[in-house]
């Protein structure tokens, strides 16, 4: 089959799940947004890929305006028409999209409908509940408006497409009642590409480039956007700069949250906040491996919403998490129920610190949680199982739409 599958984001697990389907066979094109300034997988053709696999970024004309609304409104318009016109070119039999942008995602949606493409909606989050949530809070007036056209826009895609892919057992009964009478939904948990991440030591070329080898480090990595609070990180690193200044607090991220977190590192003189900007995808197994505890925060309005996958990458890195989100996130869920790490939640900001400091101070739970987070990742992220959950998905919808 000739096969699109659309990331916006460019993530590592979504790629990998491209190249698998294209080694059984399928002709597959991986697309995703060239310009988006995120934390990306293996986005690069190899010589061990299938000759059938393709990667497409999408450009638009300039760079994403991410903080503009109505530029970036625009953009994503663009972006839209952009990847139909591709999805056209290459022919594609059936798309699986994911991570993008709900008017984006609509042009795609309409695209096909035109083209009697089947379309697979793959739920990362119910964006448009987020967004009024999170936007009506921020901006009483206009984010309450913005935040109705998400949820008008969310629920046309819902309804629209011929399958959905939900990665939470909690989403199916917040979706049903939108989506299609006739539209399968399935559900497949999201994963991590636990090949591209061996486990590495602590005292690695990487850490000891950036002279962390021989400091405790609470490491986050990822994106500091609207559903996070990096208010708590500054917490961590205020919290240990005179008693303890052996550790120090490394955040790897960029956008609006690091340089909200710059402003407070030179406003508190906070010399044991580091940040830096995003790293190499192949040099993130020593990257992880440098954090002694791996830290992840998604406030109250979003824990309902969205599973950080990133959550999902700490645990092939076999170091203990300590987690910042709502008790009933599937991530949360997750760690607690196969001992890997400390939950806390979103808005106790003590609750936070006493569970950073008994990770601090217990070396043999930070390795016991460690080993179980690394054992469940082997256990359930493997691709060919996954994939052969997705060929069933891709099969059933074109054979629906015929």
């Amino acid at each position: 089959m000739r096969i699109g599958v659309h990331d916006y984001a460019g993530h590592p697990f979504q790629v990998q799940l491209s190249r698998e389907l294209a080694r059984r066979g399928h002709t597959v094109t991986h697309y995703y947004c060239g310009h988006n300034n995120t934390p990306k997988g293996d986005l690069l053709k190899s010589a061990d890929d299938p000759a059938c696999f393709f990667i497409q970024p999408i450009h638009t004309r300039k760079k994403l305006q991410k903080y503009s609304l109505f530029n970036r409104w625009m953009q994503e318009i663009e972006y839209g028409h952009l990847l139909a016109k591709e999805l056209e070119k290459a022919g594609v039999e059936v798309v699986l999209s994911a991570n993008t942008p709900l008017d984006s995602q609509n042009i795609i949606l309409s695209d096909c409908k035109k083209n009697h493409m089947p379309y697979i909606f793959w739920v990362q989050d119910l964006n448009g509940q987020a967004a009024y949530k999170i936007l009506s809070r921020k901006f009483p007036v206009l984010g309450h408006l913005i935040g109705r056209y998400h949820i008008y826009l969310e629920r046309k895609l819902l309804k629209g497409s011929d399958a959905l892919v939900l990665i939470s057992e909690d989403f199916p009964a917040k979706i049903r009642p939108w989506a299609r009478e006739d539209a399968k939904i399935w559900v497949i948990q999201n994963w991590a590409p636990i090949s591209d991440y061996s486990v590495k030591p602590k005292e690695n070329a990487w850490a000891k480039r950036h002279h962390i080898a021989d400091r405790f480090c609470f490491l986050y990595t990822g994106t500091l956007g609207m559903k996070h609070t990096p208010g708590l990180i500054s917490a961590l690193a205020q919290h240990y700069k005179e008693s303890s200044p052996e550790v120090c607090v490394l955040v790897i991220s960029e956008g609006p949250g690091a340089e909200w977190l710059l402003k407070i590192k030179s406003d508190l003189n906070l010399s044991n906040l580091e940040i830096l900007p995003y790293q190499p995808y192949e040099e993130m197994p020593e990257v992880l491996a440098s954090g002694d505890v791996l830290v992840t925060i998604l406030n109250s309005d979003a824990g309902d919403f969205s599973v950080p996958s990133k959550v999902l990458t700490n645990l092939c890195a076999a170091r203990p998490q300590l987690l910042a989100v709502s008790s009933n996130n599937l991530a949360a869920r997750i760690i607690q129920e196969q001992c890997a790490g400390l939950v806390t939640p979103p808005d106790d900001e003590t609750a936070f610190l006493q569970a950073a400091d008994f990770l601090y101070e217990n070396r043999d739970e930070r390795l016991l949680f460690g080993n179980n987070g690394r054992l469940y990742a082997q256990e359930n992220f493997n691709i060919q199982q996954i994939a052969s959950k997705f060929e069933q998905v891709i099969i059933y919808s074109t054979q629906a739409k015929g």
